[in-house]
């Protein structure tokens, strides 16, 4: 396993020279990774320390507002573009913690926040996607999956709560329903934050260590953990059959908290500015109001 930093490329995963960080970090699809091969504390293509790394995203914090901003106003002239960011990983990864912290920059009147925890009995009677539609970002905005559909096929194939086949099914509706969202205008960045074994149990402790950190503690974890390797199997099939050239999954390393912020921040960064949205022109004489204005008394 590659250590202080540094990483091993794997099916163009983390490669140096990747073009920008969606390239980098993305996950090509049909080819099954080995998790274990990639190092939760590396940092690639990121800033060289944590300082730095705080300091870059502070610096990005303006030009994504003006860029949300622009992708909202574009919406009130028809735009229908909108993104969907889909946040999976294990329990402690952060997927929380890139809620408060990287969304934290934006402009929370376009977001739109979605947290799935277990389906409910009203849920497990519908289609396993029925409960996914509702919360989707509408044009404009900005939505965020912390968890997402991703649930029905790991944590309902390790529990065995559906069969092989069920799954492997899900995986094809999965695929083709990520596609329904590109062809309607959704931007859809999915992350996997990669977080080592070691790591969870030092941020488990933590939150038992401190009285005021209990309530995020669910006694539940402890049995997950119990099933790291089936989890970690399950995610590798999801990276291999679930990553698509118009939905790619992104392999974030996430034992370094500032580096977890700064790559899912320079991602949304960097698909906002492909987006490149601008704001509509006026349908009225902005000269002409402005002239009555000033000659008011």
């Amino acid at each position: 396993m590659a250590k202080d930093g540094k990483h091993k490329k794997q099916s163009g995963i983390w490669s140096a020279d990747a073009a920008d960080v969606r390239e980098l970090l993305r996950v090509p699809g049909g080819k099954r990774i080995e998790l274990a091969a990639f190092d939760a504390r590396a940092t690639p293509g990121g800033p060289q320390d944590k300082e730095a790394g705080l300091e870059a995203t502070a610096v990005m914090a303006e030009h994504l507002a003006d860029l949300q901003e622009r992708l909202f106003a574009a919406s009130t002239a028809g735009d229908r573009r909108r993104i969907l960011l889909v946040l999976q990983g294990m329990d402690t990864s952060g997927k929380g913690g890139t809620v408060k912290h990287v969304i934290g920059l934006f402009n929370p009147s376009a977001c739109r926040i979605k947290a799935f925890k277990a389906p409910t009995p009203e849920e497990l009677a519908q289609h396993f996607l029925w409960r996914v539609w509702k919360p989707l970002p509408f044009p404009g905005e900005l939505g965020i999956f912390d968890r997402s559909h991703y649930e029905d096929v790991l944590a309902a194939g390790v529990r065995g709560i559906i069969t092989r086949a069920g799954i492997k099914r899900r995986y094809a509706e999965i695929n083709q329903f990520e596609k329904s969202l590109t062809d309607d205008g959704v931007t859809v960045i999915k992350c996997f934050l990669h977080i080592s074994y070691e790591e969870q149990r030092r941020r488990l402790l933590a939150r038992l260590d401190r009285p005021d950190k209990h309530w995020k503690f669910n006694p539940g974890d402890i049995d997950d953990r119990a099933l790291w390797p089936a989890y970690q199997k399950a995610y590798e099939k999801v990276l291999d059959r679930c990553s698509t050239p118009y939905a790619p999954w992104h392999l974030i390393p996430a034992d370094r908290k500032w580096y977890r912020n700064w790559a899912i921040s320079r991602l949304l960064l960097e698909h906002l500015e492909a987006l490149d949205p601008q704001y509509p022109k006026a349908g009225f004489d902005a000269a002409e109001y402005r002239e009555r204005l000033l000659k008011e008394r």
